[in-house]
């Protein structure tokens, strides 16, 4: 229960100082004059949670489109800037916060929110489903070859400068974003956000590098390394945006033949098809965490918005005590991908909470897995498996930026 002496309000320019303080605190971090994200950040959807006048908490909602399956491009609220200054947790003000969230972004139509959580034990209780999409860190010496199978197109990769790379980037981007499951929209200053690159961004690596394909583009940095032997750079992997599977070959190629280099490391999907395209997979270390969190803020909107792999007539009894619209019984009734959402008095078929929905909504957490989990509750034998089988996608979800 929030503390009944703090308060909660949008912002205003004025406003900017005190909530960059108390957002860096609350992580830990250093205020500096100028914060990127701070580009993005939407005054009339960011929030402070007050104790008088004391700014003791931040948050805000960026607004998004999020590819689900089916290539649907949903509305969402992206949530971002989450802090709670130091001396103050414990007293209810992440809980004002997550709720007037809730009920600003169900006003605002959209029926989804997202966020990726800085601790694992938080925002599960806000309703919010872990591994929603999933995150695949890959490291690989370079040389290695790919398997007889792969073949490699004689298009020309070109290293170019940031500015001859953006255009490009953005167009390429946005026809890739809109076909991948968990990728969201960018807006003006989120290209600036996402590839920030001043000298406090690279944590001792270069500057970005740009090298752009006829069909897609790969930007990286440089972390110099070597020893008496020679060099042995390492390549870190911001971003690979493809339009074709062959420019993934052909990218990928380029990098792994890069003069000087010794290893590659890219946070990416978990279906990436890097280890199923080199010779020896075992090679590839893969260390797996959670990525996107994901809310539905409005069962009835949410359900229908996505395609579903089968047909499937169940009835779902949601629990969730901070949207007590969404509480309750709905039949989930799918013919040919698409789906009707109605209130039901007719017995459960399934009975979850919401952050479980949540979980299972891009397709990212089995619900027969969250079933073994304790998370799901069957009632009516077959269900389960019938559901879990019509929320899968053709394609693993992966959200390959933090917002």
């Amino acid at each position: 229960m929030a503390d009944s002496a703090l308060s909660i309000r949008t912002i205003g320019t004025a406003d900017f100082p005190d909530f960059n303080r108390v957002f860096a605190w609350s992580f830990l971090d250093e205020p500096v004059e100028e914060q990127k994200w701070l580009k993005v950040l939407e005054l009339d959807r960011a929030h402070a949670v007050f104790d008088g006048d004391e700014m003791i908490g931040t948050g805000g909602v960026l607004t998004r489109e999020l590819t689900v399956p089916g290539g649907v491009q949903a509305p969402v609220g992206a949530v971002t800037a989450v802090g709670v200054k130091p001396g103050n947790r414990r007293r209810g003000a992440a809980s004002l916060l997550m709720k007037t969230q809730l009920h600003s972004i169900r006003d605002a139509g959209e029926s989804m929110s997202i966020l990726w959580a800085s601790e694992g034990g938080i925002y599960r209780r806000f309703g919010y489903g872990e591994y929603a999409s999933g995150l695949s860190k890959l490291t690989m010496p370079t040389r290695m070859p790919f398997h007889p199978g792969v073949p490699v197109s004689p298009a020309r990769i070109r290293q170019v400068t940031r500015e001859e790379a953006m255009p490009f980037m953005r167009e390429v981007h946005d026809r890739v974003r809109r076909t991948r499951v968990g990728w969201l929209s960018r807006v003006e200053g989120t290209w600036d956000v996402h590839l920030a690159d001043s000298e406090s961004d690279r944590g001792g690596l270069s500057a970005f590098r740009y090298c752009l394909h006829p069909e897609g583009y790969v930007v990286f940095r440089v972390k110099r390394d070597g020893d008496s032997g020679g060099p042995k750079h390492a390549l870190h992997v911001r971003e690979l945006v493809c339009e074709t599977e062959q420019a993934y070959a052909d990218l990928y190629r380029f990098l792994l033949d890069l003069d000087l280099a010794g290893s590659i490391s890219f946070y990416t999907a978990a279906d990436d098809p890097i280890l199923h395209m080199v010779d020896n997979p075992r090679k590839v270390v893969r260390e797996m965490t959670d990525a996107l969190w994901l809310r539905i803020v409005d069962v009835k909107k949410a359900l229908p918005l996505r395609r579903y792999s089968s047909d499937v007539d169940s009835v779902l009894e949601v629990a969730d005590e901070l949207c007590p619209w969404n509480a309750g019984r709905w039949r989930l009734t799918v013919k040919a991908g698409e789906a009707i959402v109605t209130r039901t008095d007719d017995p459960a078929d399934v009975s979850l909470d919401v952050a479980a929905l949540g979980s299972a909504y891009l397709g990212g957490a089995r619900l027969s897995l969250l079933r073994r989990a304790h998370r799901v509750a069957e009632h009516t034998a077959g269900h389960v498996d019938a559901l879990s089988l019509a929320f899968l996608g053709d394609q693993v979800p992966h959200c390959p930026e933090v917002f």
